[in-house]
């Protein structure tokens, strides 16, 4: 056995039994050492303890030419960052080669946003004419006009709904209450619902939530998740869309009508306003694409 591969054993014994770390980690770093061992065996580097910072810098720039992701490439530096650390922390090494790498950041996946076009068009997808329906286009109707996450849609009960005043309250992440406002339109199909579909499904029992199911229960979030999908098809719209895209579509809308990212960071309900940039970058990814198809000199 090689010098290479006696250090990659070590170094999963200690990961296993000092660390505690599950099977699958372990293999997960473990490979990360062998694909590393490989490289160096090549460039006739016999151990571990001979790399320095331009190997390293090497082997990460020798991961991307080949056409590793960028993930691939973060959890290498990660996997190296922690071998070489438990090199030094048992006295096999005084100097890091890694103590000066940066790892690549995290590619940002923007969240699916509906146009209002196709936002119209999903609305407009459930037959309204069947207490399903009916339910259904109140649900979609109100996560556009509130922003509400599925579990707060979900949890939404009869309580919650303050309609005469244009406003409804929900608890969100770590028990906040924070109050919304919810349009004429919304409120108008949540009143047709409670009028002519609710008291349907509820086959006279009792429950204090909002929307039901067929059994007069409470719906599930993988209940919604299924109905969007449902709609999505039927509206054919060719986006990978969640309940999370309404979400999204709404603070993306109001953000492009004038609205303060602060009175967004307040209605969805975000502790942190750099959660709420996000939309920020939407929007101006929007606004490029716009200025591309219409300006006649784009």
């Amino acid at each position: 056995m090689t010098e290479l591969a006696d250090q990659t054993v070590d170094f999963a014994h200690y990961l296993t039994v000092e660390q505690g770390l599950a099977k699958n980690s372990v293999t997960s770093y473990t490979q990360e050492l062998h694909n590393f061992a490989a490289y160096l065996t090549e460039q006739q580097v016999m151990s571990f303890l001979q790399v320095d910072r331009l190997n390293v810098m090497n082997y990460l720039s020798a991961l991307t030419t080949s056409g590793k992701s960028r993930n691939s490439v973060i959890h290498a530096v990660s996997a190296l960052r922690k071998f070489y650390r438990y090199l030094v922390q048992t006295h096999q090494l005084t100097v890091n080669p890694m103590a000066n790498i940066a790892a690549p950041k995290h590619a940002e996946h923007l969240p699916a946003v509906l146009t209002v076009a196709e936002v119209d068009r999903l609305l407009a997808a459930p037959d309204t004419s069947t207490k399903y329906g009916l339910r259904d286009r109140a649900i979609l109707e109100v996560m556009y006009a509130t922003g509400l996450r599925v579990s707060e849609l979900v949890h939404l009960k009869l309580a919650d709904l303050h309609l005469e005043m244009g406003l409804i309250q929900t608890l969100g992440k770590g028990d906040k209450e924070r109050i919304i406002p919810i349009g004429d339109v919304a409120t108008d199909w949540i009143n047709r619902y409670l009028a002519h579909s609710r008291a349907v499904l509820l086959k006279q029992r009792t429950s204090p939530y909002l929307f039901l199911n067929a059994h007069g229960g409470g719906l599930s979030r993988q209940a919604i998740w299924q109905k969007i999908k449902h709609y999505v098809a039927l509206a054919d719209i060719q986006k990978d869309v969640t309940p999370h895209t309404l979400r999204h579509s709404f603070a993306t809308h109001i953000l492009e009508n004038g609205a303060d990212l602060r009175v967004v960071q307040e209605l969805l309900g975000h502790a942190d306003i750099t959660t709420t940039q996000i939309y920020t970058h939407i929007s101006k990814k929007r606004l490029v694409s716009v200025y591309d198809q219409y300006h006649p000199r784009a």
